[in-house]
């Protein structure tokens, strides 16, 4: 399984892929940091990178099916699948080294971006408790992601597509918490009570706002082992099938 994951993290950082995601992601995390100071009328600012994180969730979403769409829709595409699967590797071996090395190309990204929160400190004052919460929820969030992009990877043998279906996918879990706003669902208490439950983006912000509650932690945590799970039952699926 370890070397599954060293060559899977090798292919993002032995070529300008990881990288190149990484600047983009910096890109945005530091034009949400410098247009607050731009516009500022005094000598004081007071803003929040859990805001950040918040307000910028479409593009950061963005970049993950981008992340993801290679993991096993480009095993397909190039033919080595058929030896991936005839390998001594067990299917949840291989769908959870591919995990792992995306999780760890993804938590290289949150790494970097720590250097504004620094540069800040230099010069102001952090809560280092909604920091913390902050990076822990927008890390689950991004597991959960990952995971449900790896899924539809494994739909398709086109990188491209299953990109573009992340994006409608993880687009449409953003939209959720609007659905669940609606004029229409907020009349049904029990059904918005439902709706709400699942939204994603509503659980992040008690993590933005400094609380950890244990029942956001183990909902990120269930939807991520479900959506590998069945990541695990296509793969075996087509494992069996090629005999």
């Amino acid at each position: 399984m370890f070397s599954l994951y060293k060559k899977e993290l090798q292919s993002f950082f032995f070529s300008p892929f990881a990288y190149v995601l990484t600047a983009l992601f910096m890109f945005i995390f530091a034009v949400s940091f410098i247009i607050p100071i731009g516009g500022m009328d005094s000598n004081e600012l007071k803003f929040s990178f859990p805001n950040i994180f918040y307000n910028n969730f479409f593009y950061f979403i963005f970049i993950i099916p981008i992340l993801t769409m290679r993991s096993f829709a480009d095993e397909r595409r190039s033919g080595t699948e058929v030896l991936l699967l005839s390998s001594p590797l067990s299917v949840t071996k291989i769908v959870l080294a591919k995990f792992l090395a995306i999780a760890t190309v993804f938590l290289f990204m949150m790494v970097c971006s720590l250097f504004f929160p620094l540069v800040a400190m230099t010069k102001g004052t952090i809560m280092w408790s909604s920091l913390i919460c902050a990076y822990l929820g927008f890390l689950l969030w991004g597991l959960a992601c990952i995971s449900v992009g790896m899924l539809l990877s494994a739909f398709t043998e086109y990188p491209i597509i299953a990109a573009i279906l992340g994006e409608i996918v993880m687009e449409g879990l953003l939209f959720v918490d609007r659905f669940a706003g609606t004029a229409l669902v907020a009349a049904n208490p029990k059904l918005n009570s439902v709706i709400t439950w699942f939204s994603m983006q509503r659980r992040f912000v008690y993590f933005s706002q400094g609380m950890f509650r244990l029942e956001d932690l183990i909902f990120f945590l269930s939807v991520t082992a479900v959506v590998l799970c069945w990541n695990i039952i296509v793969i075996e699926k087509r494992r069996w099938s090629r005999g």
